[in-house]
């Protein structure tokens, strides 16, 4: 068999067949072994492919040649070494844009080491526009998934499993915060907390309205947590939703805030320590009349029986609620929103409203509601003409 280009670490050599191949030795030592490239054409195009493997190893760049596609390096190799590393609400959500939006598309079969950035390009585009089987996500939520990708290849990269990021230099879609958050008004508000008075999860939403706390901060929130003679209450741990891994898997796990902003304590106004009084009375009730199968898990909105309630139920019964009372149709997060944009309104100053809604920093308050924000300058610069201008200072006469 014919020789070319022989050299200390690797040769190129012609098959019987006519094609060119390369033998290179990777690793030293105990670690060294043999890979080839078959399949050239020429000889110089051999050589050349031998010139580039080389000088990844000089530059310790060089990766081996595999065939694990997208999918399996997300969730065989990826996912399991990051779980420790993030929040479990984090994670939960990385395994479920994975699953949904990801392993199941065509680029989810290709090659780890063959995705380039026109076919992530592609997959966003695919996710902006739906299809028969699946629905159109927004530029945020595919702007998410991009971010999730981007990730997945530093960490590849840093792994010596790819070369290059082709998240680097892929397009995903931009967000553009938005200004017209649907809210509910001050009267609107007051109309559904009038109109859930015998709802059994009448506490969870005067929680939701009059602290801004979040679904999940609502749902882990343990008598312990509060001290109803001072008023206030400690956000130490949250629900969140899962991948339901297995038959008769709750789909919920426990969690802790987002932040370290998030572990908070929020002062509570006499009107909803008066509300969670009753509910507390209530559930007292409701437990004896129950019996020993109740599940006491100190929890302040619980299902009958105690046990923790799933998120997404949650949901859906607000949107049941908020439909009965014949009001304008917002997600539940929009209560947080509506908290928020009143408290802002009402003269509240911004880092007093970021403390109660455990944003890591005022700017994310400040950038969330930024419409709010213009209202106040609006306000603050009628307050300064005033001064400069009053309003009732006499008019100029007209000249004739």
């Amino acid at each position: 068999m014919p020789t070319s280009g022989v050299g200390r670490r690797g040769s190129v050599r012609q098959s019987a067949n006519g094609t060119w191949y390369l033998v290179v030795d990777i690793g030293a030592g105990a670690e060294r072994k043999q890979t080839r490239r078959r399949g050239f054409a020429t000889q110089k195009a051999a050589q050349a492919e031998l010139t580039r493997i080389l000088g990844s190893l000089e530059q310790r760049t060089y990766v081996s040649p595999n065939r694990q596609t997208l999918a399996e390096f997300l969730q065989q190799t990826w996912l399991p070494t990051v779980e420790h590393t993030v929040k479990p609400g984090t994670f939960e959500s990385y395994r479920r844009n994975v699953r949904l939006h990801i392993a199941g598309r065509p680029i989810g079969r290709v090659p780890l080491q063959e995705v380039d950035p026109t076919q992530l390009n592609a997959l966003y585009g695919a996710l902006l526009s739906g299809d028969d089987e699946h629905r159109a996500l927004s530029p945020r939520s595919v702007a998410y998934v991009a971010a999730i990708l981007h990730r997945a290849f530093r960490d590849a990269v840093r792994w010596q499993a790819v070369v290059r990021n082709p998240a680097d230099a892929a397009d995903p879609p931009r967000t553009v915060r938005r200004n017209d958050l649907p809210t509910w008004t001050a009267a609107q508000l007051r109309t559904f907390l009038d109109s859930v008075d015998e709802d059994p999860l009448r506490v969870c939403w005067w929680l939701l309205a009059t602290t801004g706390m979040r679904r999940g901060e609502v749902l882990g929130l343990r008598w312990s947590d509060l001290d109803l003679d001072a008023g206030t209450l400690r956000v130490v741990r949250t629900l969140i939703t899962t991948d339901v891994q297995r038959r008769g898997s709750p789909g919920m796990a426990w969690g802790t805030p987002k932040t370290a902003k998030g572990r908070r304590t929020v002062a509570l106004d006499p009107a909803t320590v008066a509300a969670v009084r009753v509910h507390r009375t209530r559930q007292l009730e409701e437990r004896l009349r129950f019996g020993a199968g109740y599940d006491d898990q100190d929890l302040v909105v619980c299902a009958a029986d105690g046990t923790p309630i799933h998120p997404k139920t949650i949901s859906y019964q607000f949107g049941k609620a908020a439909r009965a009372a014949g009001l304008p149709r917002i997600r539940l997060h929009d209560l947080r929103h509506t908290h928020a944009t009143l408290a802002l309104k009402a003269g509240v100053h911004p880092r007093i409203v970021q403390e109660r809604l455990g944003h890591a920093n005022v700017s994310i308050t400040l950038d969330t509601y930024s419409h709010v924000d213009l209202d106040m300058q609006a306000a603050a610069a009628a307050r300064v003409a005033a001064l400069i201008v009053p309003a009732a200072a006499p008019a100029l006469p007209q000249m004739p």
